[in-house]
């Protein structure tokens, strides 16, 4: 459970950290006889949280938790929402499945592959190895079928890009780090703004901002920069650029996946999914490829496109930056990246 720092906000919980925390109380009781009262697991970048059980139920080779999702003070559409594991034995490994409530992806160009439940790649790694540290603890093999539902979830979902995105019948199981940070306009804006004020202190001279943790990493290390010159853009590429305009530094470095890169070279400057979207038919004319106007994400455009879309997406979307800071002398340059963090294109 999460606990109030003097001063927040309050932090929560991703679906997916949810999900691994069920899963493991459901398979200390399928192995082991026995529910928790909470149970805690470690998340990606070490963080041990406890989760207290919302409902338990158990039958003849299988076990089910409930655990209530809570988003801190973030305005989460989940939050509030039960995040319900049934793990039953088989006999062909861990299999996923999709309950009451979650999506299923239908289209190509999400991380996840068509036809399977909309479980994210890094909640998937945490479940599994919640499975295998359990069968190694009870002496099982690790034959288990994981069944995850949100009750109410094909509702909440409706308030997202699922939809839109192809995801049909309910929410996605997301997250990469387990914890949900409260999401305020307001704050984020003021630490990127902070941050470019010790960058300059430092008298450093080249910033990065980049959209994500993948993105960032790869930026950080393709430049050599230090942690400070780093700015946790997210999707406030506007924020950071009408502040840098008023507090220039020597060189900026942009870096993001190809989703919100795309939308930076069609000319939005607020990144997030529901407030910006890519213009495919717009992608479709730079690209001189008219079957890039029915693709689904930006994505899938690129798997259809290749190199030479994320080399026109970079060099845009350096021309979006550019044209906010033109007064200023700035360097700016892009890059853009896959979701492993490889280099997909860099404009100087």
């Amino acid at each position: 459970m999460s606990r109030k720092p003097t001063g927040e906000l309050r932090r929560g919980w991703t679906t997916g950290a949810c999900a691994t925390a069920a899963t493991r109380a459901a398979l200390m009781q399928l192995w082991g006889g026995a529910f928790p009262d909470v149970v805690s697991i470690v998340l990606p970048r070490g963080e041990t949280p406890e989760f207290a059980l919302a409902h338990r139920a158990e039958g003849p080779g299988w076990a089910e938790v409930s655990i209530t999702k809570d988003a801190g003070d973030d305005p989460d559409v989940t939050h509030g929402a039960l995040i319900v594991v049934r793990v039953t034995t088989s006999a062909g490994g861990i299999v996923f499945r999709a309950g009451e409530g979650v999506g299923t992806v239908t289209r190509p160009g999400l991380p996840i592959a068509p036809g399977e439940p909309a479980i994210n790649p890094v909640p998937r790694q945490m479940m599994i190895q919640a499975v295998e540290e359990c069968a190694a603890t009870y002496g099982k093999q690790a034959n288990i079928e994981i069944t995850v539902s949100v009750p109410g979830g094909r509702e909440i979902a409706l308030k997202t890009w699922n939809p839109r995105l192809g995801i049909e019948g309910g929410l996605s199981i997301l997250g990469t780090t387990g914890i949900v940070r409260p999401f305020s306009c307001a704050a984020w804006i003021a630490s990127i703004h902070r941050g470019i004020d010790v960058a300059r202190a430092e008298g450093q001279g080249h910033v990065a901002g980049c959209t994500g943790a993948t993105s960032e990493r790869a930026v950080q290390e393709l430049c050599g920069l230090p942690d400070f010159a780093m700015l946790d853009m997210g999707d406030f590429v506007g924020g950071t650029l009408k502040y840098l305009r008023r507090h220039p530094v020597a060189r900026l470095t942009i870096g993001g996946g190809i989703g919100k890169m795309t939308k930076l070279a069609q000319g939005a400057l607020d990144l997030h999914s529901g407030r910006s979207q890519v213009d495919f038919a717009g992608l479709a004319e730079m690209m001189d490829m008219p079957e890039l106007a029915a693709a689904g994400t930006a994505l899938h455009a690129y798997e259809l496109a290749g190199e030479a879309m994320a080399q026109k997406v970079a060099c845009a979307a350096k021309t979006t930056a550019k044209a906010v800071l033109k007064a200023t002398g700035m360097q700016v340059d892009t890059v853009v990246i896959d979701r492993a963090g490889k280099v997909l294109a860099r404009c100087q």
